[in-house]
């Protein structure tokens, strides 16, 4: 079986990098997914539709826009990936754990110990908490080897 796992969350580091490279390296038969990583391209997803004086519209438009990928691959996907890292609050991901505990997705949360009292709800539904993208290789490596 391939697994279809949804990459969701913070943008600003390498953790995507690291969790495909270590599945890569323990030969685990995944396939990776995520939203448009590219701020701006995401951003501005909405604009495609023409532009808006209002940055309260093009928000609105664009994460529409957005919210066709993301609704599409994580009702796909077999467990998703949610990472909140420690620079910028990610609504997003919250969201997309939310949209995954909705529809029985399993996931995985990513973040450190020090925003744990923020993520409870959040972490509570997840299958499992991790604090490093090599804890969330093991966690696939011991998931999928033994399927």
């Amino acid at each position: 079986m391939m697994w279809n796992i949804y990459l969701s969350g913070e943008i600003h580091s390498d953790w995507r990098e690291k969790i495909i490279e270590g599945c890569k390296a323990h030969d685990l038969p995944t396939v990776f997914t995520s939203a448009v990583t590219n701020h701006e391209a995401s951003d501005s997803a909405g604009d495609l539709l023409g532009t808006e004086e209002s940055h309260f519209w093009r928000d609105h438009k664009s994460a529409k826009v957005n919210a066709i990928r993301i609704k599409t691959l994580l009702a796909k996907c077999d467990l998703a990936v949610v990472r909140f890292g420690d620079k910028y609050k990610q609504w997003n991901a919250a969201f997309d754990a939310g949209y995954c505990s909705a529809i029985n997705t399993p996931y995985i949360t990513l973040h450190s110990e020090d925003i744990i009292h923020p993520l409870k709800e959040v972490d509570a539904s997840a299958m499992a908490w991790a604090t490093s993208p090599e804890q969330v290789v093991e966690i696939l490596k011991y998931t999928i080897s033994k399927a």
